[in-house]
């Protein structure tokens, strides 16, 4: 079994996307793929085969790969719950919560963990591409490191350094990194890219031998910019930024500190009569949005709590008697209700309980319990089939769930629930407008126009044209050499 870990000056210098791209390099040369990350920070997850959660961008990882997501490509997950503070996910079920500094003293027994996942992907595969998490320069970190430096000396696996030239100082970056590693781990490094140039190639050609000359690595290859891969799935709130199409029909998304699965509104984003709207703190909720959606939340009594303090719940009212839809993904579901009580103190003081949006008649209770699986059904109303999964925590019941559930999920369970005007639905189910045909059936309703997208058929293209992109300006045969062990 070979493997290589791709590390990085920094957090958001595309190593992700790197990985999922070589995922599919390799994969289609016929090897036996699979992506791994020790430790990711994101509440961007994704519902695993074996019934656990991973990071968003471990499950596209796979999906390049082309190979079901696994709890062990992500064996350490932590979903920020505070400024301080994150809910910690092992193997795909949650552990507790720590907090930053409590978290340290937790890193040995997870290192057993992970060597645990990596030993269980090792076993059935070719190749392993590692990913590393935040910056390989993060010295003030690096006792008892598992995500970086400690997990590549721990599993002996080789490291090549990615820099960010789009955002500056690669140069510096990359030496800089060289200057402060201890030199074990400075020895792990193969070699180095850089990553999103734009421009002549030939103009960094000194460059590129600058640092070559500095740090002893090698130059694998100058990546120039990508703009689709922007389109791919995030795994970040740096995500949800990205510019989307203009269209004649507004969807408004309020933006809440604790934002979570934002993904779900990646296919409207492609859609050309549609126009995503993100709406920041401070700013009102635009009048002339068709539909208002409340994604899901880490913390969702938090996030309501914002919601008011922000003026997006009066905003709310006015937009449904407007004649405006709403509609409530997961936490966003539970917030349109009448109460959250969380009586176990799931998301920090137990007993705590709010008022709801009032815009369904259902009630939720947080519980301990999380529902993680991955789910088919059909609309009530219309009869339109979905996929989809679920990811939560708490019960939901009340008059609107009973009486008009949204819809009724392939083993028979009714889901959601819907106002008597129609007009506000809410739903646990994640994924549902990457469903082509539960999409065309929204935006039927908002009286967008239809178009021939195929989501994951866009999906799936993107990587594979990103793929052909890393083959012309990447050494790939050396990538695989130097990944022997």
């Amino acid at each position: 079994m070979r493997a290589l870990m791709v590390q990085g000056t920094g957090s958001n210098v595309g190593k992700s996307l790197l990985v999922a791209g070589l995922c599919r390099v390799f994969a289609r040369k016929g090897l036996m793929v699979r992506p791994f990350k020790p430790q990711n920070m994101s509440n961007n997850a994704a519902v695993t085969a074996d019934g656990g959660e991973i990071g968003r961008a471990q499950a596209l990882q796979a999906r390049a790969a082309g190979v079901a997501p696994s709890v062990h490509m992500n064996p350490v997950l932590l979903k920020p719950q505070s400024e301080t503070g994150s809910q910690v996910v092992v193997q795909g079920r949650v552990v507790g919560t720590a907090r930053a500094r409590e978290y340290q003293s937790w890193k040995p027994r997870l290192m057993e963990a992970v060597l645990d996942s990596f030993g269980r992907l090792s076993e059935e595969a070719d190749l392993v591409l590692v990913e590393g998490a935040g910056s390989a320069s993060e010295v003030n970190l690096r006792a008892g490191d598992i995500a970086n430096m400690g997990f590549a000396r721990a599993a002996d696996v080789p490291v090549v350094l990615v820099g960010d030239i789009d955002r500056g100082g690669v140069i510096a970056s990359l030496v800089g990194t060289k200057a402060v590693l201890d030199v074990a781990d400075a020895a792990m490094i193969r070699g180095f890219i850089v990553n999103r140039f734009r421009g002549d190639p030939a103009l960094f050609d000194s460059g590129m031998r600058f640092v070559s000359e500095r740090t002893g690595w090698p130059a694998l290859g100058l990546v120039p910019h990508f703009s689709d891969a922007a389109r791919l799935p995030a795994e970040d709130g740096l995500g949800l930024r990205r510019e989307g199409r203009r269209g004649s029909v507004v969807v408004a998304v309020p933006v809440t500190p604790w934002i979570s699965n934002f993904d779900d509104l990646d296919p409207l984003r492609e859609e050309p009569g549609v126009e995503v709207v993100l709406v920041e703190p401070g700013h009102p909720l635009p009048a002339e949005a068709a539909l208002v959606v409340l994604p899901g939340s880490k913390t969702t009594i938090d996030d309501l709590m914002f919601i008011r303090v922000q003026g997006w719940d009066v905003d709310l009212k006015a937009h449904v008697r407007r004649g405006g839809r709403v509609l409530g993904l997961c936490g966003g579901y539970q917030m349109l209700g009448t109460r959250i009580d969380d009586p176990l103190g799931i998301e920090g003081e137990a007993g705590r309980s709010i008022a709801g949006l009032s815009l369904l008649d259902v009630t939720t209770t947080l519980t301990a319990n999380k529902r993680l699986e991955a789910v088919a059904g059909t609309t009530l109303a219309d009869g339109t089939p979905f996929s989809g999964y679920e990811m939560h925590i708490g019960e939901t019941s009340g008059p609107d769930a009973f009486s008009r559930a949204f819809a009724r999920l392939a083993n028979g369970q009714p889901d959601g629930a819907v106002s008597a005007d129609g007009r506000v639905t809410g739903t646990y189910v994640h994924g549902l407008f990457a469903d082509d045909r539960q999409r065309a059936r929204w935006l039927a309703l908002l009286g967008a126009q239809t178009s021939d997208l195929a989501y994951e058929a866009l999906v799936d293209d993107i990587i594979d044209r990103f793929a052909d992109h890393l083959e012309t300006h990447l050494d790939c045969e050396r990538l695989f050499a130097l990944s022997a062990r």
